[in-house]
């Protein structure tokens, strides 16, 4: 089968990777900001018509309701703007253990992000919000519970310390999320994202802000590996 066969042209603005899955084992994911309502409905429309399971990021509720009027299976996160229609397992089927950490409720949207895209992949995820450098007492009385996780994600904006904490608290490798949240000096998220690149505790790993997918993928990456192990 040739490359061609393989790749799905749509119109003159896509091409559907449908050999994404057979190289890396997970499917093209729809990021739909910068993208038309009419641009993404079509998109994931032609991948369910593939076979394909579909997470879409960055959906605004109009695409969502379009969706959901074509697949009714579908559902959407507004808080955390992603579709998802079918999925690689079902629930039960999910496996390991991934603990997001939200600083502050303002985090949670990005945070969410990163849940579901990690549970869309197959891993078990728990969401733990409100527990930012501010207020201290709150991490540690989490923190047995983070301890836990094969990989913890640590969604924070300001000046991003959160995931330089937990780093010098657990075993766990730490995937540190900036997210756009703070005042103005936080130049949108750019000041978190620094803070975590130049954090002196050691297992830190960087996505760029407000990459929540991201930091969910390459979580639930980790987290597969340490379910082989």
């Amino acid at each position: 089968m040739s490359d061609k066969d393989l790749n799905i042209p749509i119109q003159d603005f896509a091409v559907i990777d449908q050999y994404r899955s057979m190289r890396t084992g997970y499917p093209e994911v729809v990021y739909c900001a910068g993208k038309t309502v009419d641009q993404s409905e079509s998109i994931i429309v032609r991948m369910r018509e593939q076979g394909l399971p579909v997470l879409g990021t960055k959906a605004e509720p109009v695409l969502a309701a379009r969706i959901s009027a074509c697949f009714p299976e579908a559902e959407y996160d507004e808080l955390a703007r992603t579709i998802t229609v079918g999925g690689l397992c079902t629930p039960e089927e999910r496996q390991g253990r991934i603990v997001v950490v939200a600083a502050g409720t303002s985090d949670l949207g990005i945070a969410r992000e990163a849940v579901r895209s990690a549970e869309f992949f197959g891993s078990n995820v728990e969401l733990i919000s409100d527990v930012g450098v501010a207020g201290i007492h709150r991490l540690f009385a989490r923190l047995e519970d983070i301890k836990k996780a094969n990989v913890v994600i640590a969604a924070a904006g300001m000046e991003g310390a959160l995931a330089g904490v937990i780093a010098g608290l657990v075993s766990a490798p730490v995937i540190a999320l900036p997210t756009s949240v703070g005042y103005g000096a936080s130049f949108g998220g750019v000041s978190a994202l620094l803070g975590m690149l130049t954090s002196c505790a050691p297992g830190i790993s960087v996505v760029n802000i407000d990459n929540g997918f991201g930091a969910g993928y390459q979580a639930n990456l980790i987290n597969k590996l340490a379910v082989k192990s």
